[in-house]
């Protein structure tokens, strides 16, 4: 008997799982969304609550101690291991009727396995690049910058690698990422390139932009976003009366960073909602993402919904989303003099800069938004359930 496909959604966190589950809802298709966050987070997410399974007893206090530094650093990285833990024995205990799990690394060992042990077909969804890729290329970059880093624990390193190797299928969102897996020795035929979408209703040109050159850069004020290149970039530019914008929370490394690199024109806005991220990205002549490693940034194509040309790495991601020359820059890997030449000749071409911002903001739209996203997601899941002998339909 032909059923239809039913998929469960598990993260510890947002992320884009609850862009995941809002697509498969409107489908018809969700069975459950698994977080490990309070249900008045997700208050006004096109997701039905009944839908939504919290389970916040680690990861929202863990969340409120970070925010306002309430606990010794030291003590967080096994906090987050328990609060990845205790999520993933939950699904496991309490995963209901279903043909396909979604699990996002990390969080889905446990619950994957019991999974499979029902003929539930599992998804690892990694956002970043390989685990073990991600901790080496991070060590050395704070090596470079004589600045400490701890490295990722080890406990999540081997549950990770596990899941890449057990799980049915490896979801990610970019080629970057995907490389990464190759390089690691995993097999390219179970990584599936799932490259995310943008809410093109938050997202969108405003009425017009600032009059002088306004450079906007959002994200973790981190050592792994590039921010030291941002800066020596934006000063080496040295463009009259031009401003760097930094939206986003500090890192522990981020007062080492401005005081080493001093730019004249930076100005810090904190962390923003996303209305107001919206507005200064509709505002800015550029975005600017020099990361040394991402998964595929959502910010960028966020930037393009706002008609805003992107400079970026492509360790963001950044050639699943644009062509280097058309919709912005994809400059090498902490290259200060790329950055600077690219800044420079934006700057310069008023017409350039409009041209850039007009076809980023048509190719994010032909990408087709979350909706792109969910309909590739669901044809994956439905091969899968398939594979498993289940008879499913999606539409």
């Amino acid at each position: 008997m032909v059923q239809r496909l039913a998929v469960t959604v598990g993260t510890i966190g947002r992320f884009h799982s609850f862009d995941l589950a809002a697509q498969l809802q409107r489908r018809g298709l969700l069975a459950a969304v698994y977080t490990g966050l309070p249900r008045r987070n997700f208050r006004g997410v096109a997701v039905d609550p009944a839908r939504i399974r919290s389970f916040p007893w680690l990861q929202t206090p863990i969340a409120l101690a970070q925010r306002y530094r309430l606990m010794p650093r030291f003590l967080y990285p096994t906090l987050s291991w328990w609060a990845h833990q205790s999520l993933d024995r939950h699904m496991a205990r309490t995963l209901p009727d279903c043909h396909v799990l979604v699990a996002l690394s990390s969080d889905g060992l446990v619950a994957g396995r019991a999974a499979q042990a029902r003929n539930i077909a599992w998804v690892c969804d990694r956002g970043s690049t390989h685990i073990v890729f991600q901790d080496r290329l991070l060590r050395e970059e704070y090596a470079r910058l004589g600045l400490p880093f701890a490295g990722v624990d080890p406990r999540l390193m081997e549950k990770e690698q596990a899941e890449y190797a057990e799980a049915d299928a490896i979801t990610v969102p970019s080629g970057f990422v995907a490389d990464s897996f190759a390089r690691m020795g995993v097999p390219r035929d179970k990584v599936h390139r799932l490259a995310y979408g943008v809410d093109l209703a938050a997202f969108r040109p405003g009425a017009a932009r600032d009059p002088g050159f306004r450079v906007l850069f959002a994200g973790a004020l981190s050592a792994r976003k590039g921010l030291p290149y941002l800066l020596q970039g934006f000063a080496r530019a040295a463009i009259p009366g031009a401003r760097l914008l930094l939206a986003g929370p500090a890192a522990p490394e981020t007062e080492a960073i401005l005081a080493r690199f001093p730019a004249a024109g930076v100005g810090r806005l904190g962390a923003l909602p996303r209305a107001s991220l919206a507005e200064e990205m509709a505002r800015a002549s550029v975005f600017v993402l020099p990361s040394v490693e991402e998964g595929l940034a959502l910010v960028q194509a966020q930037a393009m919904a706002c008609g805003c040309p992107v400079i970026a790495t492509p360790n963001t991601g950044a050639a699943d989303l644009f062509d280097d020359g058309r919709e912005g820059f994809i400059v090498p890997l902490r290259d200060v003099d790329a950055i600077a030449e690219r800044l420079a000749r934006l700057a310069g071409d008023a017409a350039l800069r409009t041209a850039m911002g007009a076809a980023a903001l048509g190719r994010v739209q032909a990408l087709g938004g979350w909706d792109g996203y969910g309909g590739a997601a669901i044809d994956l899941y439905a091969s899968l359930a398939r594979a498993r002998g289940h008879a499913v339909e999606t539409g």
